[in-house]
């Protein structure tokens, strides 16, 4: 329920309404993209995930490929998760804003109420018990806000057919073009089939599924990897489809009551105001504070996600390497105290950050071409490089880094000559001066990544091979020429044909600097490019799985001074267990009620003879979010 609750939020209400009163059945094409993407991440995405240990998705990328790889990648998410909390705010700001006054008096003086500075209020009230409640405060309050929005949905649209008179007058009020389940093909230019596939399913669902680091840490607090795979599949079998009515029935029953009764429903509205309006005419004022309610525990379940998820990246992927960076005499174990409280920090600058977001999406006619400009514009590049680092073991660190930048610069252009560039591949959809090709943008974005990433992959070999006949010296100097390429397409210094020569240049330089800098060994992509369980556990342990069924006993904890990460039972723990070092073991709190959430996968260390006691480092614990003096339960995994 928590991973419902992070996926839906309240952009889900208002977006998907907002397509459900424009075009009908067809908007849940919008929200079931997650079935053409799910297999990926059952089978290839999560078991690495698990077994590689890591605790970010940029951690991932050096793992995988380079320390450069991932600094690029840190910046993409960061950009990507506080535009998403922008997304956010914005839905909401445009919610509450019609059930507002114009103004209010505080001590005397008249304040006008205005979108931004409701959004404000909303983010100062999201970020207090952010900051200081934490992973666990976000997660219990996303189960329970959960359960609120799906019963909140479902009696909204149980209420609205009766208002209406009854299924059977509901679906006779519908225009017969509002029952189809598709869209049409490539008509009309702001709502269609292959624009809806490639925004919102391949740009929007796969940045989702594979970049949304609040929504992989709650796969990451399985006990394992089947568990997760059954969390995935209940989720996309029988919860989305639920989610697609909650989200999108205030628009068909908001279009059923303007046939009906225009005056009651103007058929000119605002779509982003179709949920509220809706809900506050079927509804009992009781009701309609309830449903409102849902409305932004919605919101506060994505934010306080994204908020919390986004200080995890950052702590861990630029908070400490460069405090390694600039103190090389500091030690390895991680400072507890100052990292919480530099994590406290960073949750109110990024709650600030995705305020300042909402001014760069505002001005779009809905949330919906915001939130599709958002994916659009920003996820191509990670999802690519994450997709072909999973399920291509050739894939190089040229190639990713390659990606980024050069990528990038082509996407810059695209953006720029639409006409130009992207009319290619518009499959006959009619450009609109406004918004020039607002969905067809994100096929041109994934394909000119995917050219970039296959292209420079090939000529990989070559590249190595003339990297060989530089000196260092020139190489660092083609890299400066390259960053002043690159910066010459972003502030548009030049015209279309000089950008287009000088990004072929800058991808050149960029593969040839990266080649001689970090060379590519394939097998140190063993345990990062993985298909089945059974690979990834190898990989993991280094040997075949043990199968042997064990015992799952409770301990107690102890903190050591270990510096491999591994967990260290006692002789007689590890017999009950079936288990021998090197096997998977899965270590979390013993109370069921927290559901994994404070939880490690780790190996076994060497046993000892402490019976009923578990050693670990700092790191573990704090990795696993253990508390001093709580028993733990561990198993062996499978």
């Amino acid at each position: 329920m928590s991973i419902v609750a992070t996926g839906v939020g309240s952009h889900s209400f208002v977006k998907y309404s907002a397509k459900a009163w424009e075009h009908g059945f067809s908007s849940t094409m919008t929200y079931m993209n997650d079935w053409f993407f799910i297999p990926f991440f059952m089978f290839g995405w999560l078991p690495i995930l698990v077994y590689s240990k890591v605790r970010s998705i940029p951690e991932y990328f050096e793992k995988r490929f380079s320390p450069s790889a991932r600094f690029l990648a840190t910046i993409l998410l960061l950009l990507y998760m506080i535009g998403y909390i922008g997304i956010g705010f914005l839905t909401l700001g445009k919610a509450v804003i019609p059930m507002l006054p114009e103004a209010f008096t505080l001590f005397g003086s008249d304040i006008e109420i205005t979108l931004m500075r409701a959004i404000v209020v909303i983010a100062i009230i999201t970020g207090i018990y952010i900051t200081f409640g934490g992973q666990t405060a976000v997660i219990f309050t996303d189960l329970l806000q959960g359960f609120i929005l799906l019963f909140a949905g479902l009696m909204l649209f149980a209420i609205g057919v009766s208002y209406v008179g009854g299924f059977d007058t509901f679906w006779n009020l519908l225009p017969q073009t509002w029952k189809l389940p598709l869209a049409d093909f490539n008509q009309p230019s702001s709502f269609n089939f292959v624009g809806i596939f490639w925004q919102d399913a391949v740009a929007g669902s796969v940045g989702f599924l594979f970049m949304n680091q609040g929504l992989i840490m709650r796969f990451m607090a399985c006990r394992n990897v089947n568990e997760g795979r059954k969390a995935a599949a209940v989720n996309i079998l029988f919860i989305l489809p639920i989610s697609a009515i909650v989200v999108g029935n205030a628009g068909w029953i908001g279009k059923a009551i303007s046939v009906a009764s225009p005056d009651i429903v103007s058929p000119n509205i605002s779509p982003d105001e179709i949920f509220v309006v809706v809900a506050s005419i079927v509804t009992s004022p009781g009701i309609f504070g309830f449903v409102m309610a849902a409305l932004t525990a919605a919101l506060m379940s994505t934010v306080d996600t994204l908020i919390n998820a986004t200080a995890a990246v950052f702590i861990n992927d630029v908070y400490r390497p460069a405090k390694k960076f600039l103190s090389k005499s500091a030690s390895d174990t991680p400072d507890e105290r100052r990292e919480l409280r530099a994590a406290r920090y960073t949750s109110i600058a990024i709650t600030v950050l995705g305020v300042l977001a909402v001014l760069a999406f505002k001005n779009f006619p809905t949330v919906y071409e915001a939130h599709g400009y958002f994916h659009s514009t920003l996820t191509p590049p990670l999802v690519v490089a994450i997709f072909l680092g999973v399920f291509w073991k050739r894939f190089t660190p040229a190639a990713v880094i390659t990606t980024f930048i050069g990528g990038v610069a082509l996407m810059i252009l695209g953006a720029r000559y639409p006409e130009v560039l992207i009319a290619p591949f518009d499959h006959g959809i009619a450009m609109d001066p406004d918004r020039p090709y607002s969905y067809i943008r994100a096929l041109y974005n994934t394909l000119v990544c995917v050219g970039v990433g296959v292209t420079v992959t090939f000529l990989s070999s070559f590249l190595e091979r003339t990297a060989k006949h530089f000196s260092k010296q020139m190489i660092q100097g083609i890299s400066v020429l390259t960053g002043v390429l690159f910066f010459a397409v972003l502030f548009n210094l030049f015209g279309l044909i000089v950008s287009v020569v000088f990004i072929i240049i800058t991808l050149f330089f960029t593969a040839l600097s990266t080649s001689y800098f970090i060379p590519f060994d394939e097998k140190k992509t063993i345990g990062y490019t993985s298909w089945t369980l059974k690979e990834a556990k190898e990989d993991f342990k280094g040997s075949d799985p043990n199968t042997i069924p064990g015992q799952i006993i409770p301990v107690s904890w102890e903190i050591r001074d270990m510096k491999q990460d591994e967990i260290r039972f006692s002789n007689s723990d590890m017999e009950k267990m079936s288990a021998n070092p090197g096997d998977l073991v899965y270590l979390c709190d013993a109370r069921g009620w927290l559901g994994g959430l404070k939880s490690i996968h780790s190996i076994y260390g060497e046993p000892h003879e402490d019976e009923g006691v578990v050693y670990m480092n700092e790191e573990n614990a704090a990795r696993g979010i253990f508390e001093e003096g709580k028993i733990l339960k561990a198993e062996k995994e499978m």
